[in-house]
């Protein structure tokens, strides 16, 4: 038998069902394009969010984020895609690792 989960856990279980349901919202309006915006949109609220508590490293990070991006799509473009296939893998394994459990 299961426990009841906390308070806080139905709080996190809620997040996590508004963000899937909101990310599903948008493929079905706009496909990949709305699923980008969207996670976008979050993160940039997010990162609005640790920038008022004090958490000014989060810009830095994210501005390293989108510099390896950039930096793998420019190396695929020119013919070598090791560096894409790498950060999708790593990608994957760390979306698998730490998202929220059902």
């Amino acid at each position: 038998m299961t426990r009841p989960l906390t308070r806080i856990e139905r709080s996190v279980q809620g997040r996590y069902d508004w963000l899937k349901q909101e990310e599903r919202k948008a493929i079905e309006s706009r496909g990949e394009i709305g699923r980008m915006e969207f996670w976008l949109r979050v993160t940039r609220s997010r990162i609005t969010k640790d920038v008022k508590a004090g958490r000014n490293d989060v810009i830095p990070g994210f501005t390293s984020v989108c510099r390896l991006f950039k930096l793998a799509v420019d190396k695929r473009a020119e013919g070598d895609a090791r560096l894409w296939n790498h950060l999708m893998q790593y990608a994957q394994q760390v979306l698998e690792q730490h998202s929220p459990r059902h």
